[in-house]
C-alpha cells in the first residue's frame, strides 16, 4: 500500500469490506489498529485488518473479489491479502500459529466505525494477538505501548498474561507495562518480576 493512503480512504475500504462480508454472512471481526481505534486508540494510516475463521478464508476472498477488491499473494501462511485500490486489506486467520476461533468472534463487540456498525475484536483478544506477534525481529514497543494505555481499562489483563506471557518478548512488554504503572500488579501475583521503580521515571 502506498504511504499516502490516509485515514478517510482506509475507512472507506473498511466499510466496503465489512458491508460485503456481512451481506454474505461471513463471520468476521475488525482487528489490528482500526479495532484499537474503534476502542479509543489513535487512528491508523497503514492497512485494514480483519480476522476470519480458517475455514472461511477462501470464501471471504471470493466475496471481496466480487465486491471489486483484488486478491494478492501473501508470503505468510497465516493471512490472506486483498487490495481496494491502493489500500491493503489483511484477512488474518492463524496469527502466531493460533487459529481464529468462533469463541473469539462471539466475543467481538458491535461498534460504530465511521458510519457502519462493525464487530470489533474484544480488547483482551486484540492485545493477546498483538503480544503473541512479537518476535526477535518484530518487537518495537512504541505503538503497542500507546495501544495498551488506551485499552487498559477494557482488557482482562489476567487473561492477557495467561495467554501470551509464555513468549519472552510478550513477557518483556508486560513487565514494561507494570514497571511504568500502565497496569497494576496484584498482591501475590507471580506473573512477572518485581515492580522496582524505573530509574529516571516520574514514578521513581
Amino acid at each position: 500500500m502506498r504511504d499516502g493512503s490516509d485515514m478517510t480512504s482506509l475507512l472507506t475500504t473498511l466499510k466496503r469490506v465489512a458491508t460485503a462480508l456481512k451481506a454474505e454472512e461471513v463471520p468476521f471481526a475488525l482487528s489490528g489498529s482500526f479495532a484499537a481505534y474503534a476502542r479509543g486508540a489513535a487512528g491508523s494510516t497503514h492497512d485494514v485488518d480483519f480476522v476470519v475463521l480458517p475455514q472461511d478464508v477462501e470464501r471471504a476472498l471470493d466475496v471481496l473479489t466480487k465486491a471489486g477488491l483484488r486478491p494478492a499473494e501473501a508470503v505468510e501462511d497465516w493471512l490472506a491479502k486483498a487490495y481496494d485500490g491502493d489500500n491493503l486489506v489483511d484477512l488474518i486467520h492463524r496469527p502466531a500459529d493460533e487459529p481464529i476461533t468462533t469463541e473469539m468472534l462471539d466475543r467481538a463487540t458491535p461498534l460504530k466505525v465511521g458510519s457502519v456498525l462493525v464487530p470489533v475484536l474484544d480488547a483482551t483478544d486484540l492485545l493477546v494477538m498483538l503480544l503473541r506477534s512479537f518476535t526477535e525481529h518484530e518487537c518495537d514497543f512504541a505503538g503497542p505501548l500507546a495501544m495498551a494505555r488506551s485499552l487498559r481499562e477494557q482488557a482482562d489483563w489476567g487473561r492477557v498474561f495467561r495467554e501470551s506471557a509464555h513468549s519472552p518478548y510478550a513477557y518483556a512488554f508486560l513487565t514494561l507495562l507494570l514497571r511504568l504503572g500502565v497496569i497494576e500488579h496484584e498482591e501475590g501475583d507471580e506473573r512477572v518480576c518485581s515492580r522496582a521503580p524505573v530509574p529516571g521515571h516520574p514514578s521513581a
